[in-house]
């Protein structure tokens, strides 16, 4: 094992309502989980992979893939239970070890694109010391509407009376649910994964698919299957 730098945390629990056994679903020829796992093990920025789970088939097909698990207990891991709990969990148990990282890469093993760079490149605005938190995102140029008190709608991130083009517009970015970064000492502290100085690293759109429901796994596959 590589120097204790970067751990990747794979947050994978059994329970899944919108596809059953999500996180070890065949996806374009393996598992999902192990799309995220093998991307993993080529970064070169992760030193260690963990996969947090409750349940025993994604454990086994975790460590055939090769990563090493961590079972999460029940209490952290129903419907409700946040992504953070299973990653502090892991954390104190590997503080107890003392085998604690400098840095934590969240990785989900619900985006099977993301790739071995956009973890890199993630992990690397974190090591340049400019930020404490970082996470992947892809540029987002569509105009947003909410519903008011009254029954219309009103314009969210423009205004509705002024319609300037694309190439006019300033740069909003989506948050993508592929890869998160921090400095292990103060994701401990604060207990979420956003604070202090936060940065963005943005991504290809296609590598932040996220599979909730069998259309995204079915265009997952396409790309998948076209090597995007």
């Amino acid at each position: 094992m590589k120097e204790n730098q970067c751990v990747a945390i794979i947050p994978a629990r059994g329970g899944s309502k919108g596809i059953p056994k999500k996180n070890i679903y065949p996806t374009a020829g393996k598992p999902l989980i192990a799309w995220t796992i093998e991307a993993a093990k080529k970064a070169q920025t992760i030193d260690r992979i963990i996969v947090s789970t409750d349940d025993t088939d994604i454990a086994n097909v975790a460590q055939r893939y090769g990563a090493e698990v961590i079972i999460r207990p029940a209490e952290i891991s129903g419907d409700k239970s946040s992504s953070e709990a299973a990653l502090l969990h892991v954390l104190s148990e590997l503080k107890k070890l003392g085998e604690m990282p400098k840095i934590t890469a969240f990785l989900q093993c619900t985006s099977p694109l993301m790739s071995a760079s956009d973890i890199d490149g993630t992990v690397r605005l974190i090591k340049s010391a400019q930020f404490d938190c970082v996470f992947t995102a892809v540029p987002f140029y569509h105009f947003l509407w909410s519903k008011t008190e009254s029954g219309s709608y009103a314009g969210i991130n423009h205004d509705s009376s002024f319609r300037p083009m694309r190439q006019d517009r300033p740069l909003q970015l989506l948050e993508a649910g592929a890869v998160y970064a921090m400095d292990t000492e103060k994701f401990m502290e604060k207990g979420y994964r956003f604070f202090g100085s936060i940065g963005i690293y943005q991504i290809h759109p296609d590598h932040a698919v996220e599979i909730d429901d069998l259309n995204d796994l079915a265009y997952a596959e396409y790309l998948l299957n076209k090597g995007a």
